[in-house]
């Protein structure tokens, strides 16, 4: 009875997980949730009360693992700056990768349901802040050691998540303009992906 308990629980919140990116809050139902994880309605409820309690769950996980990837890349002490920096942003690009939906859930959410804005905020603010603060620094050292170009760590945050969000969102537009570039999806994302590090090294590049 032990091991089945999580296998359940597992199963509800990767079906809700699925259920809420695609259609978000207000168009997930957990009668479609409890079906798609091969459970009863009566057990989703048991397992968790309300809608609102799974949405939070996926939500504190997703938020956990964007922390938890972007504070590792850039927090690794011991390598060089612009190298913690590219390993950061291809972090965070694979990590869209793996989840393609989450920054179109995470817009509609704020835009459908601005009340959810301040639940959202507090989650990425604790991210940001620790983000900004250490980041800041070693720009501001860097640049005076005329290593880099001096830059605000907002701004060089907000470009990385531009480009890698960017790519993702636009992707079925560009499909029909970019034709044979957008065939191979693996490849084309591969290729964004080093493109966008690139981009932001060059931003930072020091030339005399």
């Amino acid at each position: 009875m032990g091991k089945t308990t999580p296998n359940k629980e597992q199963a509800i919140l990767q079906a809700a997980e699925h259920e809420f990116l695609t259609k978000g809050f207000d168009g997930a139902r957990t009668i479609s949730i409890a079906r798609a994880a091969g459970v009863t309605h009566a057990m989703l409820h048991y397992y968790f009360r309300t809608k609102e309690h799974i949405f939070n769950r996926i939500l504190d996980e997703k938020m956990r693992l964007m922390g938890q990837s972007i504070l590792t890349s850039f927090g690794q002490s011991g390598l060089p700056l612009q190298e913690r920096l590219s390993d950061g942003i291809g972090r965070h690009f694979d990590l869209i990768a793996a989840n393609p939906d989450l920054p179109r859930f995470i817009v509609n959410e704020v835009f459908s349901r601005p009340e959810r804005y301040d639940a959202m905020r507090s989650r990425i603010r604790g991210i940001a802040d620790t983000l900004m603060r250490d980041l800041q620094k070693e720009l501001n050292d860097s640049a005076e050691q005329g290593l880099t170009e001096p830059i605000d760590a907002r701004m060089l945050l907000l470009d990385i998540i531009s480009l890698n969000v960017f790519s993702f969102i636009a992707y079925p537009v560009l499909e029909p303009i970019l034709g044979d570039l957008t065939t191979d999806r693996d490849r084309f994302f591969a290729l964004r992906k080093a493109e966008n590090i690139e981009i932001i090294l060059r931003r930072l590049r020091k030339y005399n």
